[in-house]
């Protein structure tokens, strides 16, 4: 098949080989491991955590009290940076706006169908919409896995590029949902796909039904994203997903991420980690006890 949708995707030089890619993912933490392993990558890490809360039976107290513990640790911890965002369903958007009153940190709403994809299009629009509307300022979409996997780029292009439209001034995050994808084909293909339709960030997974994040996906999406900073000049977000628990894992995505992308990507404008269990872990690490703040 030939269209602008599947030519973009042909001439992406990313690396396709898995092999090769778990090679190059053992020899850059080989190398370089150990050196970002430091209290203060820690506190940077910390700050660009997306403290996520997705639960069924998560509700309007209950996203309330986990906004507070954030407000809290702002005036418990002031010489420590907070987290970057609170992640929660987009019905929530409105609580969180209310309770937080933390300045710095943002809202991040998923929507668009979470965690399939599956749903009418108009849903996906008008559910990011009224994230918008109710204060989020990021949105987390997934990628459409079944018109991708059909091959249907234009499809999956046009889907992103709605709901980008959707959000207004507020960035989009496009979820790849890397464990089904599984190979670095697959991951690459579907990175040029969103950016070319208007992501903001690329995120790995959902952490909902498929294998979570992975050093090796990570390594192609953080290619693709310079791949196409060096063709466009404009700068991708990147976001890990799914099963990111503990501190040296969180050191792990850092130095993947400051040895292919560079010191420039290592703020949480355009790095950030999705997590529950990391917040309390890389707090415990900071201050050399365990502590259980969330």
């Amino acid at each position: 098949m030939s269209d602008k949708y599947h030519d973009a995707v042909a001439k992406s030089q990313v690396l396709e080989d898995d092999l090769k890619v778990s090679a190059d993912v053992a020899k850059i933490l080989e190398d370089h491991f150990q050196e970002n392993n430091t209290p203060e990558v820690w506190k940077f890490l910390f700050n660009t955590i997306d403290l996520t809360t997705l639960n069924p039976t998560d509700s309007p107290r209950s996203v309330a009290e986990f906004t507070e513990r954030v407000n809290a640790f702002d005036e418990e911890h002031p010489e420590l940076p907070n987290v970057a965002a609170i992640c929660v369903y987009p019905n929530f958007a409105q609580v969180v706006r209310t309770v937080l009153e933390v300045s710095d940190v943002d809202i991040a709403c998923v929507s668009g169908g979470f965690p399939s994809s599956q749903t009418f299009q108009e849903v996906k629009v008008a559910e990011t919409a009224l994230a918008v509307d109710g204060g989020a300022d990021e949105i987390d979409i997934v990628l459409n896995l079944g018109n991708f996997l059909d091959g249907d780029y234009e499809e999956v292009c046009d889907e992103i590029a709605e709901q980008k439209a959707a959000c207004r001034d507020g960035r989009l995050k496009v979820i790849l949902e890397t464990g089904a994808l599984k190979t670095a084909a697959n991951i690459k293909a579907a990175s040029v796909l969103s950016m070319y339709a208007g992501a903001d960030f690329l995120k790995t997974s959902t952490g909902k039904g498929y294998p979570g994040a992975s050093l090796e996906a990570t390594y192609v999406m953080a290619k693709a994203i310079k791949e196409y900073y060096e063709q466009t000049g404009n700068m991708i977000g990147f976001k890990a997903a799914g099963g990111v628990a503990t501190t040296e894992d969180a050191v792990k995505y850092y130095t993947v991420i400051k040895e292919v992308l560079g010191e420039k990507w290592l703020t949480n404008e355009y790095f950030r980690l999705g997590a529950s269990r990391l917040a309390n872990n890389l707090l415990s690490s900071i201050l050399g006890e365990e502590t259980k703040f969330f």
